[in-house]
């Protein structure tokens, strides 16, 4: 049996919530923008991909994406794909995800790109109970350094131009990690200490 869906969520007046059809021509207007792609791996998706890629994270066993609302407006959307750990053969399955997130152009600077990665962490490691999170980034998407950080990740690596940028060429890239015990340990002593939430 599927685990069931981690949405609808609302963090910090954002709402978190599946993708539905009608979502998919709003997510378009913005997903091939060069400001979105300036820092995306893929740089375009037809429409038909996207339609394809988010009607199927409803039945989806491994993926638990999801779009951002502030207001009744689509501001955003985060992806959250369950993986399979490193290691040798006999390693236990399903046991990691890795996020990621695109804020819409509008939205900058308003705490949507926070409370998506804060969201897709939780799901992970609270709805899904899931042992570890990773995420990458450009090293000079300071945006998605800060909010990483932000949600108590690590950066774990930094990657010496390892990375092809179409305007920049080889760049830097960071990946960040969280272990579930060390998250949830964090994350108690911040609600106990009444800074987190």
């Amino acid at each position: 049996m599927p685990p069931l869906r981690p949405w609808p969520k609302t963090i910090n007046g954002v709402l978190l919530r599946d993708p539905q059809d009608a979502d998919i021509e709003v997510i378009a207007s913005f997903r091939n923008l060069p400001e979105v792609n300036r820092w995306m791996i893929v740089t375009h998706q037809t429409l038909d991909e996207l339609r394809r890629s988010w009607l199927a994270v409803a039945s989806s066993q491994t993926d638990f994406s999801c779009v951002a609302e502030v207001d009744g407006e689509l501001a955003g959307v985060g992806f959250l794909e369950v993986e399979d750990g490193a290691g040798q053969p006999g390693k236990p399955r399903g046991t990691d995800a890795c996020i990621g997130y695109i804020v819409r152009p509008g939205y900058e600077g308003r705490g949507v790109g926070s409370a998506v990665a804060r969201g897709l962490v939780e799901a992970a490691f609270v709805h899904l109970e899931l042992r570890r999170v990773t995420a990458g980034c450009f090293a000079d998407n300071f945006a998605s350094v800060r909010i990483l950080e932000k949600t108590g990740l690590r950066r774990e690596q930094h990657g010496r131009g390892d990375s092809w940028h179409a305007e920049l060429g080889w760049v830097d890239g960071y990946t960040y990690g969280a272990l579930r015990d060390e998250w949830l340990a964090a994350r108690a002593g911040s609600l106990a200490a009444g800074t987190g939430s």
